[in-house]
């Protein structure tokens, strides 16, 4: 596929390789069993551009486009998913919502220190009672004086504990309804705001998800990003971006499975000889390796639309939804490939499995997916 990319997409794509090889993938489980990404895992990826990938260099990041930003995600989420998750929520949709809808001032207040990976931004949107469903949004931004007052909380806030600063949605007209949705920049540490302790949860136990609480939270009005209102628009415009991240750690961590499962194929025997020559596990490889292939295509077809400037919600829809459920159904068969040993948590197989499963719940289910899906088909029809 190189051949198919431009010399920058390429480069981006081989330091993210190296990178995930040499310093992300031989440290997953003991990261894993830490629960938190080191430091300095997070500084040398802020050195590399990773944390403000499609951020116009204007505003601090290295304007790449989305095919590139794609590519280096696969690559960071084949070294470790839970890292790959961070990076994602950093650059799409924290660090796209304030490329897009913030003022230059909060610009370069927020968005370059941002890029430059000084610190780690998270988004919170997600509520203990409402998920996909953000018309039963309970968080309250009340006004008061020149500024905002917020109570509410909530759930599954990617990168909560470590962040420095977050993206939050409040509603600050009940009468209104979705149009009563805004959005709020809250720094880390403003009083009246806590994190609570990280998640017990399957897999991606190194990015920390928490859950977050307003209790009378003050906040300037030069805190709000966008008019009143404008709250569900500004966090549906990077949904595009990230499912298309979402779907690229699925690639990734199923491509991790799949060498995993090959390089097994090719040492272990079995009946006097490797069994990967034996048809009933190289047809399974191979079939793995389409599934692989054609998730990766799709990736790739959502981000070129992107690129293109063209709508891409339905590309970007499609990548997600097959790209995450292909992943389980590849890691399954790479364990099946190393049976018993696929099992242990000596092989990197079982965590995989485990980080890989979430990559259909969060930026939309697999269910949400069919929804966009199936209105594009029945609003616009097949292209």
């Amino acid at each position: 596929m190189t051949g198919l990319l431009t010399e920058e997409q390429a480069m981006i794509r081989d330091t993210a390789r190296s990178f995930a090889a040499g310093r992300l993938a031989p440290g997953a489980t003991d990261r894993a069993a830490a629960g938190r990404i080191e430091p300095e895992i997070i500084s040398d990826m802020a050195a590399m551009g990773f944390f403000g990938m499609t951020v116009p260099e204007a505003l601090g990041g290295i304007g790449a486009d989305a095919v590139s930003y794609a590519l280096a995600l696969m690559e960071i989420a084949a070294g470790d998913g839970a890292v790959s998750t961070m990076m994602s929520v950093h650059n799409a949709p924290f660090c796209a919502i304030l490329s897009r809808h913030a003022t230059p001032v909060q610009q370069d207040r927020w968005l370059r220190p941002a890029a430059r990976g000084a610190y780690i931004g998270a988004f919170a949107l997600t509520e203990p009672q409402a998920g996909s469903d953000t018309g039963a949004l309970r968080s309250r931004a009340r006004r008061d004086g020149n500024g905002y007052v917020l109570d509410g909380e909530k759930q599954f806030i990617t990168s909560a504990r470590i962040c420095g600063g977050m993206i939050a949605f409040a509603v600050t007209d009940p009468a209104a309804g979705k149009k009563g949705l805004s959005a709020f920049y809250i720094p880390a540490g403003t009083p009246g705001l806590t994190i609570g302790a990280p998640e017990r949860k399957m897999g991606q136990r190194a990015s920390d998800t928490c859950a977050v609480r307003f209790a009378g939270l003050r906040i300037g009005e030069d805190h709000r990003i966008g008019a009143e209102g404008q709250g569900l628009s500004i966090a549906l415009s990077a949904l595009e971006t990230g499912r298309i991240g979402i779907a690229a750690q699925s690639v990734g961590m199923a491509q991790a499975a799949l060498e995993v499962a090959l390089g097994y194929a090719q040492d272990r025997a079995a009946f006097g000889k490797p069994i990967g020559q034996h048809q009933a596990v190289a047809f399974r490889l191979a079939d793995m390796d389409v599934q692989v292939e054609a998730a990766r295509q799709l990736v790739l077809n959502a981000a070129r639309v992107k690129d293109a400037g063209q709508p891409c919600l339905r590309e970007a829809s499609i990548a997600k939804l097959f790209a995450s459920e292909m992943a389980e159904r590849v890691v399954s068969a790479a364990i099946q490939t190393l049976g018993g040993y696929g099992y242990l948590e000596d092989f990197p197989l079982e965590r995989i499995a485990r980080d890989v499963r979430v990559c259909q719940i969060y930026e939309g289910t697999s269910d949400v997916q069919r929804i966009n899906i199936s209105r594009a088909l029945f609003g616009e029809g097949r292209r």
